[in-house]
């Protein structure tokens, strides 16, 4: 079952600004109810403010967040090699195309048709067809690009800003200033301090598979790892962090697992390790 997002103008800029996370947030359980391989389409409303097609992320997983997270319980997390966002500036109104599909959107103005949790909508099958015809020659979206992010957390464990501020003006197309400026000199400087509080609150233990090199080896050799990885607009905090073993690290990274905090585990598509 295919969905529908309204993406609010203001929220679309921001995400993309502090860097795209190939996921949506929502309190409606619905967002949980589509099935994992199909698309969920979202449209914004551009600068000029007509409606455009903003991004079709192929769902990979579904997972919870706290339960306090302020953008809702349920998130869903495209596949990175599907999903595309589109460029909305400059893009030709859509809004034509999403009055005539099957979900109800009588409002005078579109966007009233998706407040609350109306922001998520079923759609048909016909529907997402009708989507993919609309979207097959939008141009993607550059700035949607996604920094390398074992090289990001290598250089920001060493301290190096002059690296991360090589890494990011070669990879990274339109970040924001304020995310620059976090990312160039705010992140480096804190965050040997944190992996040294996660090794002494954890002994140096894998959270995950408990293998404690401080027995065998007498030295500190897990990772810090960010949970919602730094490229994708996540922060470098202790809530953000967990540490784990170089295998563990690499898996994540490899299998692009996700967090499911219903369970404390990550998600590796086949199976869960908690």
């Amino acid at each position: 079952m295919p969905l529908l997002y309204y993406w609010r103008g203001d929220n679309y800029y921001n995400d993309l600004d502090m860097g795209a996370g190939y996921n949506l947030n929502q309190a409606n359980p619905l967002l949980h109810e589509i099935d994992l391989g199909d698309s969920l389409w979202a449209f914004t409303r551009a600068k000029a403010r007509n409606y455009a097609l903003a991004a079709e992320l192929v769902v990979k997983a579904k997972t919870f967040n706290p339960t306090n997270f302020k953008y809702g319980r349920y998130r869903i997390w495209g596949d990175l090699n599907k999903s595309r966002y589109f460029q909305v500036d400059g893009q030709l109104s859509v809004e034509q195309v999403i009055r005539q599909l099957s979900c109800r959107t009588e409002a005078k103005i579109l966007g009233h048709s998706f407040q609350g949790y109306s922001a998520v909508r079923k759609i048909s099958i016909h529907d997402h067809q009708i989507l993919s015809v609309a979207a097959k020659e939008l141009a993607l979206e550059p700035r949607a690009q996604l920094l390398p992010e074992e090289k990001l957390e290598e250089i920001i464990l060493l301290g190096d800003e002059e690296a991360v501020k090589t890494l990011i003006n070669k990879e990274h197309v339109g970040m924001a200033e304020t995310r620059r400026s976090y990312l160039f000199q705010q992140a480096p400087k804190r965050n040997k301090q944190l992996v040294k509080e996660l090794q002494e609150k954890y002994q140096g233990k894998c959270q995950i598979c408990l293998w404690s090199p401080t027995i065998e080896y007498l030295e500190y050799l897990c990772q810090g790892h960010h949970i919602q990885w730094l490229s994708r607009g996540g922060s470098d905090n202790l809530e953000n962090l967990v540490l784990i073993c170089p295998n563990h690290h690499i898996a994540i990274h490899g299998c692009d697992a996700v967090f499911d905090y219903s369970e404390m585990a990550f998600d590796f598509g086949l199976h869960k390790e908690k």
